[in-house]
């Protein structure tokens, strides 16, 4: 009776594990199903349409680009030098004017009294050493003849030194109030073009009191402020060393407008620890003054340029796992990844500084579902397809590649 139970009871047991293998057996037969068919799948693809271009020699300017100011060579705070009045203002708001221009008369009176009376002491002790030297004279005969006292005669000659001080004193003080009087006709110290007038006739001004008379700020030539990295002052100091004059174009802040070129005079002597770069300055003629003081604009450094470089067009050049990279067209017409190294771009090209050589064929578009190794087939020529989409990136790589170098 025990024995029958037992029995019952490992039957289900038996018949559960048979189930469970019929399922494992059942899910491996699908997934090798499943594997085999996406291999003849794989197997049968067409080959990929793209476009492609044959890497060429050429040339290439390194450029560099940077974020500029436009900073003037000079920019004066005309400051009075005495207190007084201001009876006269000589210029017009934002006139051009030339060195040495009147600007503003400060009320001279007050300075021209004071000159005069320096003017009459300095008769006063002029006619005191006239005096002095004449008894000097006598005192010098009497004392050859041992008339007069030697003391006395040494007296004289003490009286003729303090009077002859007192006129050097009265000529200075002279001298000063001329200074005076020609700080009264305040002028411009240099040429350029004065601002907003900050002052107006009537106001009692003091000795370099602020704002000051007027702003003045050189407009021709002027100069563009720049940085570049750490990492590319290395080739900018080599040229200029070399004795380069290395050309700098201008763009506006927003890159549509091509504002001035000039050429690179100066180099600051410090790196800027907190940003790793250093300060380079750029002269311009500025004739037709497109460069306005404090002006954003976009700076063009052409550092140098390669020759006989290989060239390919910027979309061929792919960034991925592998790192830079392109796609080799074999003479079987299959593709292979092939990494390169990128050198400068002027965004229709780019450089292929090493991984590539003149004459192989690069894919430039429908590289989309590519992998190394696949079929593929050349479009005909003016063929559209996504073209315009690849070009764009290409552009995007060129701008980044420009700026990092």
């Amino acid at each position: 009776m025990s024995a029958d139970v037992a029995k019952t009871g490992q039957q289900p047991k038996r018949r559960g594990l048979w189930i469970i293998a019929v399922v494992i057996v059942a899910l491996i037969v699908l997934i090798m199903v499943h594997l085999l068919s996406g291999q003849k799948t794989r197997m049968g693809m067409p080959p990929q349409v793209v476009s492609t271009a044959t890497a060429s020699l050429g040339d290439m300017p390194e450029v560099l680009s940077a974020l500029g100011t436009v900073t003037p060579i000079a920019t004066v705070n005309v400051l009075p030098q005495l207190s007084g009045y201001l009876t006269e203002v000589g210029y017009q708001e934002g006139q051009d004017v030339a060195k040495g221009q009147f600007l503003a008369q400060i009320d001279p009176r007050q300075y021209e009294i004071n000159k005069q009376q320096a003017e009459a002491q300095l008769a006063k002790d002029q006619a005191n050493l006239d005096q002095a030297r004449a008894d000097l004279a006598r005192y010098t005969q009497l004392h050859e003849q041992n008339s007069i006292a030697e003391q006395t005669y040494a007296d004289q000659k003490f009286t003729v030194q303090q009077d002859e001080a007192a006129v050097k004193a009265d000529k200075a003080a002279i001298a000063q109030d001329e200074l005076d009087l020609a700080y009264c006709h305040i002028t411009a110290p240099v040429a350029g073009r004065v601002g907003l007038r900050l002052v107006d006739p009537g106001n009692y001004v003091t000795q370099s009191s602020s704002p000051g008379i007027v702003t003045i700020t050189t407009m021709k030539p002027t100069t563009v402020q720049f940085t570049v990295p750490q990492n590319s002052l290395g080739k900018v100091l080599q040229r200029v060393n070399g004795g380069a004059k290395l050309p700098v174009t201008v763009f506006s802040s927003d890159n549509t407008r091509q504002l001035a070129t000039g050429t690179l005079y100066a180099l600051s002597n410090q790196m800027a620890t907190s940003t790793g770069t250093v300060t380079l300055r750029a002269t311009f003629a500025n004739d037709d003054e497109a460069l306005f003081p404090n002006e954003f604009v976009n700076v063009q450094l052409l550092v140098d340029t390669l020759h006989q470089a290989v060239l390919v067009p910027t979309p061929a050049v792919q960034t991925g796992a592998p790192g830079d990279y392109v796609y080799l067209v074999n003479a079987d017409q299959t593709v292979s990844v092939q990494k390169v190294t990128p050198g400068p771009s002027d965004g229709k090209h780019t450089v292929i500084l090493a991984g590539l050589h003149a004459g192989q064929e690069v894919v430039i578009d429908g590289m989309d579902r590519l992998s190394d190794g696949a079929k593929i087939k050349v479009a005909a020529a003016g063929s559209t397809g996504a073209a315009p989409a690849s070009h764009a990136g290409g552009k995007h790589r060129a701008a980044s590649a420009t700026t990092s170098s």
